[in-house]
């Protein structure tokens, strides 16, 4: 229990949480209580999981290399924790306040989004290093909130995080995401 605590402290998983409730509890009352609109949850979810994100990386990486203890499954645990977290803090915010933005926030798009933005947060760790993780969802969000929409799979694959939860494109392309960012980071861990 002791390490469990340790790790937590020192990934600011208690900032990151905080960060995650403020920034959800924000977007929601700045919204009115929610409204049918797919950008508002996927604004929460990219916040939640970028927040996450920062304890994607110890305070020296070096040290965290040559530890004693296998670092994949904790690194993968690190990163469904970002996700489940992220969707947590969404659906409680959306129970405790209006229930206008239950079309939009369904708990499949809700899963769905928070998974593969994980992911991502995984892959941008991979590649940019914890501190730049956030980088590739704030960039994709930004990229599908002025992607026109489209109903071919490259536009649905651009788009994934806005589209209603049966779309086989955006549930693949989550699903990818999840899956792969999760096993990159957890065999390669974050970049220097």
């Amino acid at each position: 229990m002791r390490w469990t605590a340790l790790y937590v402290r020192s990934r600011q998983v208690p900032a990151s949480l905080a960060a995650a409730v403020v920034s959800a509890a924000a977007v929601w009352a700045l919204s009115g209580g929610g409204s049918a609109d797919p950008r508002l949850p996927a604004l929460v979810l990219v916040a939640g999981t970028a927040a996450g994100s920062v304890g994607l990386g110890g305070q020296d990486l070096a040290l965290d290399r040559t530890a004693a203890i296998r670092w994949a499954p904790r690194r993968a645990a690190h990163v469904l924790l970002i996700g489940t977290v992220a969707a947590a803090v969404l659906l409680a915010v959306r129970a405790v306040g209006d229930e206008a933005g239950e079309e939009a926030a369904t708990a499949a798009f809700v899963v769905r989004d928070s998974a593969g933005l994980a992911g991502l947060v995984a892959v941008g760790a991979v590649l940019f290093g914890a501190q730049h993780a956030w980088t590739l969802p704030v960039a994709w969000l930004a990229f599908a909130l002025f992607t026109p929409p489209g109903t071919g799979v490259p536009a649905q694959v651009a788009t994934w995080m806005m589209l209603p939860p049966g779309t086989a494109a955006a549930t693949w392309t989550a699903a990818a995401l999840a899956g792969g960012g999760t096993a990159a980071y957890a065999l390669a861990g974050p970049r220097r």
